[in-house]
């Protein structure tokens, strides 16, 4: 199975369209991408500085179509382009926090000039959001979680995105950060972030009410490929479903390292990153350090044979001899486990809410990454697991 992951904010970098532009069309379709979105996108790309880049406004929009470019490249946008290399459940798609939003391109549910209005539309509204409080975000690695969360307490942060691969960003205001560096957990690196605001918490909160007020004007498809959501990881079967978890993210955090505990579990074989890239295919192999799925961030036109010879052997590889008999699904975090209501042998659609984990700093929901049949539960209302302890058991599809 192939993964496609879309970089979210802060993978832009100054002058990322410039090699780019050699191929044909790419300067025509940064234009009309530039016209959906209200801006230049094409400039920005190529002589925006650093500064100019990080504008909330202008870079979701930079980023995604950016993303949705290279995609066509390799044959995956919807609509007039075929629906190629893969359809179905032979590919699985992730996007990090504005990538979810390349992602329900890449998964047919919005269509690319739709995903480009929808995510203008988000930038603005989140630069207008940060304009009424200063705050910001940083990122911390490594320390004790529970001394993380007494600290984020302390000091009125709140954990913003939940990345894998070691990695946490916190968000507030200015001052608490400032304090949070000044005094860390111990053991924990925390390095101050150049955004404007802090994303994915409560200041977010007009951004997200302005986002709720336009998504009922769209009328989005089903997802035709496995799609994962960065509220749990979880599969989204439906477009409605993946339009309201488009709003909620806004003011919710972004747990990627739930979407690559799902990645791991559905049997990825190979995961390539789109540009802007770097930064989830790093996430990616330090999370997945002790396998032999193959990570390749696409950064460059150089890449694209390389990533098209994956594309390839993916499509052409034989299917198993014999699948597993079972798969098991396992917790995002530590804490209480809560499970669902659902019977032993009950058929599960992907999606399928198995429990909630509860811990003292937040609540995590645990789902079905793919149809099967719940075969076995593995823990009782109260057990206290930690991330990566098995909660249930589910025979595959085909096996039912």
């Amino acid at each position: 199975m192939l993964a496609v992951l879309a970089p979210g904010q802060g993978a832009q970098k100054p002058g990322m369209l410039t090699d780019w532009l050699e191929l044909p069309g790419a300067e025509s379709f940064f234009r009309w991408a530039g016209a959906i979105a209200d801006a230049d996108l094409l400039a920005l790309g190529t002589t925006g500085d650093a500064e100019a880049i990080k504008d909330t406004a202008v870079t979701q929009p930079l980023v995604v179509a950016m993303s949705l470019f290279v995609a066509r490249e390799l044959g995956g946008l919807p609509g007039p382009v075929p629906h190629t290399p893969h359809t179905g459940r032979d590919v699985v798609i992730a996007g990090h926090s504005v990538g979810e939003l390349t992602a329900a391109a890449l998964a047919g549910v919005l269509s690319v000039e739709a995903a480009i209005a929808l995510t203008a539309v988000r930038g603005r509204a989140m630069a207008a959001a940060c304009a009424q409080t200063p705050t910001g975000m940083s990122a911390v690695l490594g320390g004790d979680p529970d001394e993380l969360a007494a600290a984020l307490e302390e000091h009125g942060l709140a954990p913003a995105n939940m990345n894998g691969g070691g990695q946490v960003v916190v968000a507030g205001p200015l001052d608490g950060l400032a304090a949070f560096k000044a005094d860390p957990p111990a053991r924990a690196r925390v390095l101050p972030l150049s955004v404007a605001g802090a994303f994915h918490t409560r200041y977010m909160a007009p951004a997200r009410a302005e986002l709720e007020a336009l998504v009922g004007g769209l009328r989005p498809a089903d997802p035709s490929r496995l799609l994962l959501s960065n509220a749990d990881g979880a599969a989204v079967t439906t477009g409605t479903e993946v339009l309201s978890r488009l709003v909620s993210q806004v003011t919710s955090p972004v747990r990627f390292d739930a979407c690559l505990a799902t990645l791991r579990d559905l049997g990825v074989t190979a995961v390539l990153e789109l540009p802007p890239a770097g930064a989830l295919a790093g996430l990616a192999k330090r999370e997945w350090k002790d396998s032999d799925i193959e990570v390749l961030a696409v950064s460059s036109p150089a890449d694209l044979d390389r990533a098209r010879a994956l594309i390839e052997a993916e499509r052409g590889r034989p299917e198993p001899d014999h699948l597993p008999d079972w798969r098991v699904v396992v917790s995002p975090v530590r804490g209480t486990v809560s499970p669902a209501e659902v019977a032993e042998g009950t058929h599960l659609p992907a999606g399928t809410l198995l429990g909630r984990i509860r811990s003292r700093r937040q609540e995590a929901d645990v789902s079905a990454g793919y149809d099967g049949v719940l075969a076995e539960w593995l823990v009782q209302e109260g057990d206290l697991v930690d991330a990566g302890d098995p909660i249930a058991r589910l025979y595959p599809e085909v096996q039912s």
